[in-house]
């Protein structure tokens, strides 16, 4: 006897829609997403800055069984991005499945009854057998612990929840940070404002970005002609995961990369002396390789400085650096990325024995089997959980790994009735054995990043090619799993 276990999602980006794709491609039909904002989209709803756009090329940046001919460009726009995923929802009717303005505060663990019950902001109660969380790692931005910050008394934001009522022309604009959302929002605000400062604590690794604009041929093509698609995709797929092992130090792929980067720097830094401040002093692939054709060249324009004295403070008329020098600004631009290593917060989380997750991860770092599972949270599953970021590549794909990993686990409760499942201690220790020794020497251990937590470990990335990962995780081994059953059904 079967019996099809309800299943709560928590986010309608492109892990819980993934998922939900991949729950109703196996005609698996007992779920609900649980969407806190009015629309879906996750990031590609919420960054709506100037030229947000993905650094990852569409046509591998797309769900495999959902392929598009007709991207506008190859690194596409953020409003291409969003609307790809609506239309893909809406073909498989996934908006009637999705409850919006539904944010998760709480949820807990029934051992009596072996489900999750699930709390919501409105004061709702929703109770599930099976709970996963896609809410991601991007989700929450980071703002920077300076004194001073709320007494600055003109128009600031984070460039994750960008104020377009603010009018950029002829003002003077700090923008602090330079990750992958400033490269791309600074060349397009530099034309307009009156002055732009960049408050540089890191300079960038910068690649060119091998972007083209799709023309109708292109298009007809990849309709008409879909091995041409395939074969565009499968290249694009296997330069990101070589670029992934030079990244995590392989000599032979690494160097050309830092000489590529070098020489693209060169190239488009005349001045001496700007390009010294422009040259990263740490090992390449610590952060976030970036593409760009454009942030270089708006550096040097006269109306922008690079400043990379520390930040002392936020005063009420700009910022003060720790060389005493008062910059008055009129607008203040955070690029200072999200709190990715604060992984389901600020939800909280309880598991068998009552016991809370963020304690259970608070030693060390957040933890989980195979980036999904943790023991003593029984039927608890996590989209692009802990160890699962990628320094170089698509995360759709390894997000379609875990889809199928999940929806597996789904079908062997079916076939179990009244049983629940976590992932057993010892197997998950062995797997976190097996990371660090991993990331051990790979060069996201020398430098400050978002990847890595306060006490230093790396929680957020795979340390390999994406195949890897969905190697690992292609079939679901219920010996991996502590099992247990409701005490009333």
């Amino acid at each position: 006897m079967s019996h099809t276990p309800s299943i709560l999602i928590i986010g309608a980006g492109f892990g819980g829609l993934g998922l939900a794709l991949e729950l109703r491609r196996a005609g698996i039909e007992n779920f609900t997403i649980l969407e806190k904002a009015a629309d879906l989209g996750g990031v590609w709803r919420e960054n709506t800055y100037p030229g947000a756009a993905c650094d990852v090329p569409s046509p591998l940046y797309s769900w495999s069984f959902e392929p598009k001919s007709d991207w506008p460009r190859r690194f596409s726009e953020q409003r291409d991005i969003h609307a790809y995923m609506r239309s893909v929802a809406e073909k498989y009717r996934l908006p009637s499945k999705i409850r919006f303005d539904t944010e998760v505060t709480d949820a807990e663990f029934d051992e009596r009854q072996g489900i999750w019950q699930v709390r919501t902001a409105d004061g709702a109660t929703l109770t599930a057998d099976v709970l996963v969380s896609a809410v991601g790692q991007l989700s929450r931005p980071a703002m920077p612990n300076l004194p001073g910050l709320d007494t600055f008394t003109g128009p600031s934001f984070h460039s994750a929840q960008w104020d377009h009522s603010v009018d950029l022309t002829g003002k003077r604009v700090a923008c602090i940070g330079t990750g992958a959302s400033a490269i791309q929002y600074i060349p397009e605000i530099q034309p307009k404002v009156g002055h732009l400062t960049l408050f540089q604590r890191s300079a960038a690794w910068v690649l060119p970005k091998p972007d083209t604009e799709y023309t109708p041929t292109h298009h007809a093509l990849f309709k008409h002609v879909p091995a041409t698609r395939l074969a565009e995709r499968f290249l694009i797929f296997a330069t990101f995961d070589i670029l992934a092992l030079g990244l995590t130090d392989v000599p032979l792929i690494k160097y050309p990369l830092i000489a590529i980067a070098d020489r693209h720097r060169t190239k488009q830094v005349p001045d001496e002396q700007l390009r010294r401040k422009l040259t990263p002093d740490y090992a390449a692939g610590c952060k976030r390789g970036l593409f760009s054709n454009d942030y270089f060249p708006a550096l040097t324009r006269p109306n922008v400085t690079v400043e990379t004295t520390a930040i002392e403070a936020i005063t009420p008329t700009g910022i003060r650096t720790g060389d005493g020098v008062d910059h008055e600004v009129d607008v203040i631009i955070f690029g200072t990325g999200f709190k990715g290593t604060e992984f389901l917060s600020p939800m909280n989380i309880y598991g068998q024995g009552g016991r809370k997750l963020s304690d259970e991860w608070a030693p060390e770092g957040a933890r989980a089997y195979l980036g999904m599972s943790v023991p003593g949270f029984p039927n608890l599953f996590m989209m692009y959980g802990p160890n699962t970021n990628l320094g170089s590549g698509s995360i759709i794909y390894m997000l379609e790994a875990q889809a199928r990993y999940i929806r597996q686990a789904t079908q062997y409760l079916s076939a179990h009735p009244g049983r629940f499942i976590a992932a057993r201690a010892a197997v998950e220790q062995a797997w976190d054995d097996w990371l660090q020794k991993r990331l051990k020497d790979t060069p996201w251990n020398f430098c400050s990043s978002w990847y890595r937590n306060a006490s230093g470990r790396i929680t957020n990335n795979w340390p390999g090619a994406t195949i890897l990962f969905r190697w690992k995780t292609r079939r679901f081994n219920p010996a991996d799993y502590d099992e247990g059953s409701a005490l009333k059904s």
